[in-house]
């Protein structure tokens, strides 16, 4: 009963999340574009450091056991294919999303619990401002948007790792790897990463959002929310990847 009641809070705070978007501006409670803006630097300008370390990382990874794995077939030329269709369908908004669900799930979580605890909340709703429109909406747009981006800035990034390792065992040029990488990719691979990267982005903002509007105990229960929040959003972002890759890659 409570999965399911966290389900329906979950589902409330999009729905309303939604009708602020469009029509808060009706009700003279419009979300602020600044809002969105600084939602925006905190959950994508700020991480690009460390989604390019990693999609770098997870580059030239894929690029060695793909080269040691293809080899024993003799296959070594399918290397930019395997490489190229792994990152831009799967690992790049797969690994992007656990990335940001750590550090903006957290975040999300962190504050509002901060100010539930805090009486902050309602201190909001009694000056006449709501929070979901305050709070919730401003993350779930700029999320959206950001996740992504961050899957295609890190698509590029790991691309290019494994083109620089993989490029001297296949004894071709880095320039003639990317080339032959753009001309094995389908407009269907990036649309598969990017259509997996909306839904976590949903999946991040509503379960931070909602972990964190409904932290009890103190400073102790914001923590445990915190943990509660990354938890969940990697279990869930695992789980609709999984559904994702069985639907869009069925024998037709």
């Amino acid at each position: 009963m409570q999965s399911i009641a966290g389900l329906g809070y979950a589902g409330m705070l999009l729905a309303e999340s939604l009708w602020y978007t469009v029509a808060g501006w009706r009700l003279g409670q419009p979300v602020r574009l600044a809002a969105v803006v600084a939602e925006m630097r905190r959950i994508g300008v700020d991480a690009l450091p460390i989604v390019a370390m990693l999609s770098l990382t997870i580059g030239v990874m894929l690029g060695i056991q793909f080269i040691a794995a293809l080899e024993e077939f003799g296959a070594q030329s399918q290397v930019v294919l395997a490489v190229a269709k792994s990152v831009t369908r799967e690992f790049g908004a797969l690994i992007t999303a656990i990335l940001v669900a750590g550090r903006s799930g957290s975040a999300l979580a962190a504050r509002i619990g901060s100010m539930s605890v805090s009486q902050e909340i309602d201190a909001l709703t009694v000056i006449g401002i709501e929070p979901v429109r305050y709070l919730v909406a401003p993350a779930l747009i700029a999320m959206l948007i950001m996740l992504p981006v961050l899957t295609i800035f890190a698509d590029t990034i790991a691309i290019l790792g494994a083109a620089f390792y993989s490029a001297p065992a296949l004894d071709v040029t880095p320039l003639a790897y990317i080339q032959q990488t753009l001309s094995l990719l389908s407009p269907g691979d990036l649309w598969q990463g990017l259509s997996k990267s909306a839904v976590f982005a949903v999946l991040i903002t509503l379960i931070g959002c909602s972990t964190g509007f409904n932290v009890t105990g103190g400073a102790e229960g914001v923590g445990r929310a915190t943990t509660r929040a990354v938890v969940i959003s990697i279990c869930y972002i695992i789980v609709a990847d999984m559904i994702f890759s069985y639907f869009l890659n069925r024998p037709s």
